[in-house]
């Protein structure tokens, strides 16, 4: 287990999924974009750093049943499987690095993270990660990316993270990627704080 790996269990381990700052009841945000793309309910989704999140329940409640969650955690993983309980076998689970992962090519038609690209701080981490992308999902999938924006933190449960504007987050992920729209979000944390997030959702051109 690396450091990583270490921290985030540590993290689901000691504090309840409810607790965490990044804590949504709903991904409203996020399903929104997604239902806007009209995608088959046997679309390929996965939800990169997943983990806890209510993401899944709420796409499994629309029909979707070809979704994959993701996560550097098992502890959070486990945590949406036993919310979820004997529906959490309509769904797909993988407990690691997005930066070294195996994951079948051009399988995925969505591709959703909230959250966790803004933890890349070393360039070459983002070039891997973008690398993934490259290859697991198909030509025309959609892409889906949050992180903090330039008015958010610094830090996010005690590591740094990256901070983007919309063009900055879209330039990461260079030319093969094609825009369609930009969002904000003003993310209220469980104790009342507001932090700030950017979501773009682009198109793999080829």
């Amino acid at each position: 287990m690396n450091d990583q790996s270490e921290h985030w269990e540590k993290v689901y381990q000691t504090k309840s999924a409810e607790a965490v700052s990044w804590f949504q009841e709903h991904a409203y945000r996020s399903l929104d974009i997604i239902r806007s793309i009209g995608a088959d309910k046997s679309a390929g989704i996965v939800d990169v750093g997943g983990g806890a999140s209510t993401l899944v329940d709420d796409l499994l409640a629309d029909g979707f049943r070809g979704i994959t969650v993701l996560d550097l955690s098992h502890s959070a993983l486990e945590v949406a499987r036993s919310r979820l309980g004997a529906k959490s076998a309509l769904a797909s689970w993988i407990a690691g690095d997005i930066c070294s992962v195996e994951l079948p090519e051009q399988s995925y038609d969505i591709w959703h993270d909230r959250a966790v690209f803004h933890f890349l701080t070393e360039a070459r981490d983002r070039e891997a990660y973008v690398r993934q992308v490259m290859k697991s999902v198909k030509p025309g999938g959609q892409v889906i990316v949050a992180t903090f924006a330039p008015n958010g933190p610094e830090q996010c449960s005690g590591l740094p993270v990256a901070r983007y504007a919309p063009d900055q987050l879209h330039g990461e992920f260079g030319p093969a990627f094609d825009l369609v729209e930009h969002a904000l979000e003003d993310h209220t944390t469980p104790w009342g704080t507001i932090q700030h997030f950017v979501y773009c959702h682009c198109v793999k051109s080829h």
